[in-house]
């Protein structure tokens, strides 16, 4: 009899995506949701890079370099330069989205049964991408009372193994908001440098920060060999379909390794590529008024969250995501109830279970992550939502 492989089964269902079916059956019942539960902004892309792609001129839609067009690894070198972190176009190699960019790095970097460490809760599809190369994760846990600080030096140690190849990180983060000081990025620092660890640094959100200054992987001195950085457009620009990534790194070894993965897939998308070359040429303050929206849009969300009876939530520094403490007995079956049998309004509000962010049994079964992706009269309205289905919700408890 066929069998699916292994690791087709131990691959995660997307604690995101997989409420899906329970949203789509609640429009046909004509009730609107309220999607909070992914970060698709509804920021519109800029105009300036859609022109660029509806004005392009070619004969023949091509393959392009494996590593991306040349064109545009130039320019991305020159953002990069403007924030401080200083590469040839060389060392940056663009992929379908920042997805592909962590794919590439794990499987360039580890072997099967290789240990990557990650601060849970964390965004849910490294468990995917671990998966795919073989490789297993180790969470390390932060608290929600803590607003999910970095674990400490100590913390990390114990975690440390001879397997242990790496360490994950996400600054600001997805699924908490957590941006990362400076004083953590050099705990950071030494750990990978005392123990020769890859530092995969996920900066998909470095734009995106309120109460601090972004402090990337890439300017951490003497970890050249160490330092992994993937980016993308998806939320810089709103552009989430275009799915174009980069991975960057001043580690030769990784980069041929890596250009191998990426020929074998050809080439990233050429239309995106053409729009984030072209978005590279916003006016420098093109992201101040988007910023403010967001932090608008922050100030709405955990206010609204931590006035409800028995709620908690920490405010994010950075990018668009908060985690919230509920009382509820399980957050996978309040989500559910909230698509399947519960509305306010004929409206509802989609979240996404907590306990899909962490690789630790048991954790986050009261908690959600909420995307303020929305508008601010929406999110007040998806807020109205979540709290009367707090008061009717029959799996309500005591607060922590």
């Amino acid at each position: 009899m066929l069998k699916i492989s292994h690791r087709g089964q131990i691959m995660p269902a997307s604690p995101i995506r997989k409420l899906v079916p329970y949203a789509e059956a609640a429009k046909k019942r004509g009730v609107r949701v309220y999607h909070l539960n992914i970060g698709q902004p509804d920021i519109e892309t800029p105009k300036m890079a859609m022109d660029a792609v509806r004005h392009f001129d070619f004969k023949v839609l091509e393959y392009s370099h494996s590593a991306g067009n040349e064109s545009y690894r130039r320019k991305l070198a020159g953002y990069y330069s403007r924030l401080g972190i200083e590469v040839d176009y060389s060392q940056v190699l663009i992929t379908t989205g920042g997805s592909e960019a962590i794919q590439f790095s794990l499987m360039s970097c580890l072997d099967a049964g290789d240990e990557v460490i990650i601060p849970e809760p964390f965004y849910a599809n490294y468990n995917g991408f671990a998966v795919g190369a073989g490789a297993i994760v180790r969470p390390l846990t932060s608290s929600i009372e803590s607003g999910f600080a970095l674990p400490t030096a100590a913390q990390f140690e114990e975690a440390i193994g001879p397997r242990t190849k790496g360490i994950i990180i996400c600054s600001p983060n997805n699924p908490t908001g957590y941006l990362y000081s400076a004083e953590e990025m050099e705990t950071i620092r030494k750990l990978i440098l005392k123990h020769d660890l890859y530092l995969f640094s996920d900066e998909a959100y470095r734009d995106f920060c309120y109460t601090g200054k972004h402090t990337s992987a890439m300017t951490l001195q003497g970890c050249d060999q160490n330092v992994i950085m993937v980016d993308t457009i998806s939320k810089r620009y709103s552009a989430c379909g275009g799915r174009i990534g980069a991975l960057v790194t001043r580690n030769q070894s990784v980069l041929d390794t890596a250009l191998k993965f990426a020929q074998a897939r050809l080439s990233p998308p050429s239309f995106a590529q053409i729009l984030g070359e072209a978005a590279i040429d916003l006016p420098a303050d093109y992201f101040d008024a988007t910023r403010a929206e967001y932090l608008k849009r922050r100030d709405t969300l955990v206010t609204r969250l931590n006035k409800m009876p028995g709620v908690f939530c920490p405010n994010p520094g950075g990018a668009f995501y908060a985690m919230a403490r509920l009382p509820v007995d399980d957050a996978d079956t309040f989500c559910q109830w909230l698509l399947e049998s519960f509305s306010h309004n004929d409206q509802t509000v989609m979240l996404a279970p907590g306990s899909g962010f962490y690789g630790s049994p048991g954790l986050g079964t009261n908690e959600v992550r909420l995307a303020y992706v929305l508008n601010v009269d929406d999110l007040n309205r998806a807020m109205d939502c979540l709290e009367q289905a707090l008061k009717q919700y029959p799996g309500r408890t005591a607060a922590v």
